[in-house]
């Protein structure tokens, strides 16, 4: 496999450390953020990043990356995680432009236990960060 590029390593900072402050710099300003649990695409790097925010305290205390595929352009990210005693399996797929930016992060997550678990707690994190 090919060098890891740049915003596949800077994504794995992010969700590593946690640190959100990190997403500036990583999201391009067009963005679009796609969930498995929204229907309409989330338009903007400051919808993005609240969405990634609110994923990172929901997952990031059992968030694994397992499997890694990428291209010059592109990648997917095999992950796992544990939510209250609920297994899910998902892929982060990620593209970005000539600058290293995310234009476009889609989730998909299995099995329906483990998406409805995570949809549930998603909408109370996302409602607890709104003021």
């Amino acid at each position: 496999m090919s060098e890891q590029p740049s915003a596949v390593r800077s994504w794995h900072a992010v969700a590593g450390s946690q640190d959100l402050a990190l997403l500036d710099g990583l999201l391009a300003d067009d963005v679009v953020f796609r969930s498995p649990a929204v229907f309409a695409p989330q338009q903007g790097k400051a919808l993005t990043a609240r969405y990634l925010s609110a994923a990172m305290v929901v997952l990031g205390p059992s968030l694994r990356y397992v499997g890694e595929w990428h291209d010059d352009s592109s990648a997917v990210l095999e992950f796992e995680a544990e939510l209250d005693g609920v297994y899910l399996q998902g892929v982060d797929m990620l593209r970005w432009n000539g600058d290293g930016k995310l234009v476009s992060f889609t989730v998909m997550v299995r099995p329906m236990r483990g998406l409805q678990k995570l949809i549930e707690l998603m909408g109370r994190q996302l409602a607890a960060g709104q003021t």
